[in-house]
């Protein structure tokens, strides 16, 4: 009985994957042409003005030992993140994005040798603002509050999806524009799809973030740090293969 159970389970599980891989074979689709075809590859992308900022601050401390200086560490980060919830930011754009704890060691010249000097403990959190004019206040606020790091901004759209199809639509004009140049240069008066692939380009900042330390910020020479949120970008790259269709005629192209 053991035996006959054992062999029904196995034709089982063999007859479920003969399904799953005719399934598969059903699915796979093959596209065949009977004229030359075209392949091309579009990238498209539409600048807009970013809604959202993300500002990243850290604090770092050292002690003796491992204990307090995370302790340490801990206590004046919480600070931070207090303040930046009583600026009216919402827990879910607050996210820690890393802790750290490790040993500092100074070189002894004279001897050759490294020599303990602390523990070093940092923590890190991103801010994400959705009102970004308030950029330059958060940064001061953060410096106050005791963060010793400032990373960013990084400014980008909150939901990108208009602008995606926007980039996409002017990709696919683009694309078949050119495909049929291409088929009325080969004699041929039109073209039709075979296949479309795309991959998207996340929206972003023009150039790269700008990265601060609180002592730079306390050094300035402004009340709040002046913060310019440009434009941002999102872009698709979309691949289009086309077949050329229609009554072949002498090609222009040179024989």
């Amino acid at each position: 009985m053991l035996r006959n159970a054992l062999l029904a389970t196995g034709f089982a599980a063999s007859l479920a994957l003969a399904t799953s891989a005719s399934s598969l074979a059903a699915a796979t689709v093959e596209i065949t042409a009977n004229n030359p075809v075209i392949e091309l590859s579009v990238f498209e992308q539409i600048e807009v003005a970013p809604d959202i900022v993300t500002i990243g601050a850290g604090v770092t401390t050292e002690a003796s030992t491992a204990v307090e200086a995370l302790r340490k560490n801990s206590a004046e980060m919480r600070r931070v993140v207090d303040l930046v919830k009583a600026l009216g930011v919402e827990p879910r754009d607050i996210q820690t994005t890393g802790i750290n704890l490790n040993a500092q060691y100074d070189y002894d010249r004279s001897n050759q040798r490294q020599v303990f000097r602390a523990y070093q403990a940092s923590n890190r959190i991103s801010v994400r603002l959705r009102e970004i004019d308030r950029a330059g206040e958060v940064l001061d606020a953060l410096v106050s509050a005791g963060a010793t790091n400032i990373f960013g901004p990084n400014f980008s759209l909150d939901d990108d999806t208009a602008a995606k199809g926007e980039a996409r639509a002017r990709a696919m004009t683009n694309a078949r524009t050119r495909a049929e140049a291409y088929a009325r240069l080969a004699g041929y008066s039109g073209v039709r799809i075979l296949q479309i692939s795309e991959s998207i380009r996340n929206s972003g900042p023009r150039e790269e973030a700008i990265v601060q330390t609180a002592s730079r910020m306390a050094d300035a020479a402004a009340p709040t740090a002046p913060i310019e949120p440009g434009m941002v970008s999102a872009g698709v790259s979309v691949s289009v293969t086309f077949e050329m269709t229609g009554q072949s005629s002498t090609s222009s192209l040179g024989e």
